[in-house]
């Protein structure tokens, strides 16, 4: 599935996996345009069982990129210290993440958080807050995003383009 009938735009799916919440973002880019196409949370109700908030979580992603076919997939690459309770959960909800991309005939770019700060504000260290302002500032938005999760999919959806233009350069060898 890509997307073919966007005016040479490219179009990210960015995903901010979560098992109760994902966060996911489609931004295209056209040039040095960078457009809000999409954006929002897929939550999944806590009293289904494990099989079934996955399962869900691929359904609606599948209607999300039936409604605006991504031409790449960008996911936040994790890692957690403390909480392993809560890590097998959002582990297992990027595991579906990953599939997902793969059917759709991707290899998603996995991008840490410090990365993910870099591509928006340049620096690796920035605050929620300051990650925030910028996706909103490069994408033309009145406010801010919200909630917390489908902002950071839009910054890992900004984040993956800019990773894919970095590739591309690469192959031009400049």
């Amino acid at each position: 599935m890509t997307n073919q009938s966007n005016n040479g735009a490219i179009r990210a799916l960015g995903i901010d996996p979560g098992l109760g919440t994902l966060g996911y973002g489609v931004v295209s880019q056209l040039g040095n345009l960078l457009i809000c196409e999409s954006y929002g949370v897929i939550k999944t109700p806590p009293k289904l069982s494990l099989s079934q908030r996955l399962s869900c979580l691929y359904s609606e992603l599948g209607t999300k990129a039936r409604e605006f076919p991504p031409d790449m997939v960008a996911v936040e690459k994790l890692f957690f210290g403390r909480n392993v309770t809560t890590a097998e959960m959002v582990w297992q909800a990027r595991g579906v993440v990953l599939l997902f991309a793969a059917q759709l005939g991707f290899e998603p770019y996995e991008i840490k958080p410090s990365e993910v700060k870099l591509a928006v504000c340049g620096y690796g260290n920035a605050e929620k807050g300051q990650v925030q302002g910028m996706v909103a500032h490069l994408l033309g938005l009145e406010k801010n995003p919200s909630p917390d999760d489908a902002a950071d999919a839009l910054a890992i959806a900004i984040a993956g383009l800019a990773m894919r233009n970095y590739d591309q350069n690469i192959l031009k060898g400049y």
